[in-house]
């Protein structure tokens, strides 16, 4: 099953919800702990402040009821939290990952670039009703997490990210298992196996995928439908607001540099980037030289120049998560900037970023008939 859309399968196992989803998910952990399928969860919990939330790797079963499967924020974005505990290689623990679509897709992505070792790791996602922005999630955490446990119930995206609002992918299976509660009765929920992985966990906790999804399939099908509509609507908008280079330049004028969505972003995975080197840093002189001439030590085009790289650097594996625009301290809207970047050059290579590990990165690849539309011009 890759996308939201398109499922290999039509069958999955139903689970019968006690209390909360939120505890029946950590029930379904506890559960494949003690059986020995997974060793350790790594899930996302809040932290002792109790204002905001972080990824933890747990091997105590005990402790997942403290935990969040699907938290009011994305503080830190899933991908990178597999990545710091697998890059040098897989480990001998068994470790379930449970996360949002765009986190397991981010994932996907960091695999194919050789950052995760995927060998004992099973991805586990859910449905994804978005997150709420961090900075005004901290300004009243209590107050804030109800609102976003009410804004899930009834299905209102007003209080999440702008490209949570406008996400068609907020239910794309692109991990192992994927836990399905759109169109679902309030008492339960699917689970639905995408790869081998999958069905072997299911196969040895005895879950068995004999129920009809249609229903979950059919509703997951019309938010995608009517988020696609907001998705164009949205960047036709955006488009209209940076027409010129005047107005592009006018929206990064505020940049202070301070490459926050570089580090917040999973797919930016360079050890050392070309724009925080020593190739960047300008000689004393030329810092002294338009300090005196314009009375200020900013570097406009270095601003522009480290945008513009980033988004021709990764918008081939963006997932369109938001961190970068969380991240910006000057409130600039550079994730739906480069969200609709994504669109335009993964939509070129016909190509869905984190869809699947089968497919290959397009620009580690050779197709001589590509690209056709992109015609010579000669002098």
């Amino acid at each position: 099953m890759n996308n939201s859309s398109d499922s290999s399968e039509d069958k999955g196992v139903v689970i019968q919800v006690k209390n909360t989803q939120k505890e029946t998910v950590n029930d379904f952990l506890k559960k494949a702990m003690e059986q020995g399928v997974f060793d350790a969860v790594l899930i996302s919990v809040k932290v002792p402040a109790g204002d905001s939330f972080a990824y933890v790797l747990l091997t105590d079963k005990e402790l997942l009821k403290d935990t969040f499967p699907l938290p009011p924020i994305m503080s830190v974005q899933g991908a990178k939290a597999i990545s710091s505990i697998t890059r040098r290689g897989k480990g001998n623990k068994k470790i379930a990952a449970i996360m949002r679509p765009c986190e397991i897709r981010a994932t996907v992505e960091l695999t194919k670039l050789g950052q995760i070792d995927l060998d004992n790791i099973v991805l586990i996602s859910m449905d994804c009703f978005g997150v709420m922005p961090t900075p005004s999630f901290i300004k009243d955490p209590e107050k804030s997490l109800k609102k976003f446990e009410d804004a899930i119930r009834i299905e209102d995206d007003t209080v999440m990210r702008p490209v949570c609002r406008i996400c068609d992918k907020s239910s794309m299976v692109a991990g192992d298992l994927h836990i399905g509660t759109r169109g679902v009765q309030k008492d339960a929920f699917f689970i639905v196996s995408n790869t081998k992985k999958g069905k072997d966990i299911l196969d040895k906790l005895g879950l068995i995928s004999n129920k009809n999804i249609d229903t979950w399939l059919a509703k997951v099908k019309e938010n995608a439908k009517e988020k696609q509509k907001k998705r164009k609507q949205a960047h036709k908008d955006l488009q209209s607001s940076i027409k010129n280079l005047d107005k592009f330049l006018d929206t990064f004028s505020h940049c202070i540099n301070c490459h926050n969505c570089m580090r917040a972003c999973p797919i930016c995975c360079c050890r050392v980037c070309y724009f925080d080197s020593d190739k960047m840093k300008h000689p004393s002189d030329d810092y002294l030289r338009i300090a005196k001439s314009k009375g200020s030590i900013r570097f406009l085009p270095d601003t522009t120049i480290f945008h513009i790289g980033r988004m021709v650097h990764m918008s081939l594996s963006c997932v369109s998560c938001g961190s970068c625009e969380d991240a910006c301290p000057m409130s600039i809207p550079v994730a739906q900037l480069f969200s609709m970047t994504a669109d335009e050059t993964q939509g070129l290579f016909d190509y869905i970023a984190g869809k699947s590990l089968e497919e290959p990165l397009p620009l580690t690849t050779f197709i001589k008939e590509e690209l056709s539309e992109v015609e010579d011009v000669h002098d």
